[in-house]
């Protein structure tokens, strides 16, 4: 499968990289946050010279973690993994199923060494609930659905053909048909 390139929202997380606050990745469902952060961002982590085990990912979306969606349990499994005072990267997927995690996510922030990255849907959570949330620790990366330049880049195939493709399969043509009922 051919890498998407999601370079805007990958210099947002970079950018932001060891800032001291919480990096919360918000957006629509499907529009790539987990992409974003467990594909692209460890990867580019991992070319940058950061230990594979010094990233601790957690997908909490996974029925292998269900014990995880426990603050304490949460907050537990993430310090036992966390040995020294060097720089941990820690990636939440889906934090809402963990009931409580804000006052987990606040306390790891106390953490000098934690580097934190979370994942959320907006279906949940509004943007001014990250600064609620966070009492000022919280620094949002919002992501949107694939635009037409993101996805041309992985096509195989003419340009013409591959607008054809992401404006019949996309939600665009649906947004695009109901506005003109409307």
């Amino acid at each position: 499968m051919e890498t998407i390139k999601r370079d805007l929202y990958l210099n947002r997380l970079i950018e932001r990289r060891e800032n001291g606050l919480i990096k919360v990745i918000t957006g629509i469902r499907r529009c790539g946050k987990s992409y974003l952060l467990f594909k692209l961002y460890y990867q580019y982590l991992l070319d940058s010279g950061v230990e594979e085990s010094r990233i601790i990912r957690i997908p909490l979306d996974d029925d292998d973690y269900g014990e995880l969606h426990d603050s304490k349990r949460l907050s537990s499994y993430i310090k036992e993994r966390v040995t020294d005072n060097d720089t941990w990267y820690i990636f939440l997927d889906e934090v809402q199923m963990c009931k409580g995690f804000e006052s987990v996510l606040n306390g790891l922030n106390r953490r000098e060494n934690l580097d934190i990255y979370v994942t959320r849907s907006n279906s949940k959570f509004l943007s001014t609930d990250v600064i609620t949330e966070f009492r000022g620790r919280g620094d949002e990366v919002r992501g949107y659905p694939l635009c037409f330049s993101e996805y041309v880049s992985a096509y195989h195939g003419d340009k013409y053909d591959a607008w054809m493709d992401y404006f019949t399969s996309s939600h665009l043509y649906y947004q695009y048909k109901y506005h003109l009922i409307m």
